[in-house]
């Protein structure tokens, strides 16, 4: 079965950087598009990053220039490098994948940006 598994998520100064990590099971990792999305308290879900198959990226308005996915087809694990961290980035982040059709979550990571 289909299994995503984030780490790296924790709290850090405004200004300050993390890295998410998503490991995949189940699926052909190479032939997926990857993405990361991302739920503050009270709002919806909103897509952060996407990474193709063939490596093309889409990025939110929001995190341009400071975000950065990233794929290692040999560990099966998407990565989401975030750079000059603000406290509205606090949120739980979600790794996902779209297998035939249907949406596969990780368990969530917490990020929380704070001084």
């Amino acid at each position: 079965q289909v299994q995503l598994v984030e780490s790296g998520g924790g709290l850090v100064q405004p200004g300050g950087s993390l890295r998410l990590s998503c490991a995949a099971s189940g699926i052909i990792f190479s032939f997926s598009g990857m993405g990361w999305y991302r739920q503050a308290p009270g709002k919806q879900r909103e897509l952060v990053a996407t990474i193709f198959s063939g490596g093309s990226t889409i990025y939110a308005d929001s995190v341009k220039g400071r975000f950065t996915i990233s794929r290692d087809n040999a560990k099966n694990t998407v990565y989401l490098q975030m750079n000059s961290l603000k406290p509205e980035d606090t949120a739980v982040y979600y790794c996902n994948v779209v297998v035939n059709l249907l949406n596969f979550w990780g368990q969530g990571t917490q990020v929380t940006v704070s001084s």
